[in-house]
């Protein structure tokens, strides 16, 4: 990446990220590759939660992400793989962006600053799971220096995830 890339705040989100959160991720073209349709309210008011235990437990969660206007624009961060599939018992990296923001870089800068976060924590590898689609989510693994690894088809769904992996 040739340009200077932006500033981006992290924070552990907030009980009322959970509604932010909502909001910014209300878009089909967001939601794309997260199942399609936007999430209820409730589900991020579980999420926000479980990253504050996260973060309270390990040090490290997904943050909220801030523009400089001290809006929100997304999350990025790191957490447990979540599921019984792919890689489990892994720490994954991953963002997510309202659609305002996509193209400007913030997904980069933040990723950039999880690895230096989750290292700090003493991480000492992390994985990406990208859905094979996702052209602009497998940009940001490259430009982090993440490797390709391994593919796994999503149970119940025809569409394959991509993992891959940094060693920190």
């Amino acid at each position: 990446m040739n340009r200077a890339l932006p500033d981006v705040q992290l924070r552990v989100p907030t009980d009322e990220d959970a509604f932010a959160w909502h909001r910014v991720f209300d878009d089909p073209e967001v939601m794309e590759f997260h199942g399609g349709a936007s999430a209820e309210l409730s589900v991020y008011e579980e999420l926000t939660a479980r990253q504050r235990r996260h973060d309270a437990e390990r040090g490290f969660c997904l943050w909220t992400m801030t523009g400089t206007d001290g809006d929100v624009i997304g999350f990025t961060g790191a957490q447990p793989w979540p599921h019984a599939w792919g890689p489990a018992g892994e720490i994954e990296i991953g963002w997510r962006l309202g659609r305002a923001h996509w193209g400007r870089g913030y997904a980069t800068a933040a990723a950039l600053a999880t690895v230096e976060r989750v290292r700090a924590a003493g991480v000492r590898s992390v994985v990406a799971m990208v859905d094979s689609r996702n052209e602009r989510s497998v940009a940001v693994t490259r430009r982090l220096g993440m490797e390709p690894a391994e593919t796994f088809t999503v149970p119940g769904d025809p569409r394959t995830g991509l993992c891959f992996r940094l060693a920190l």
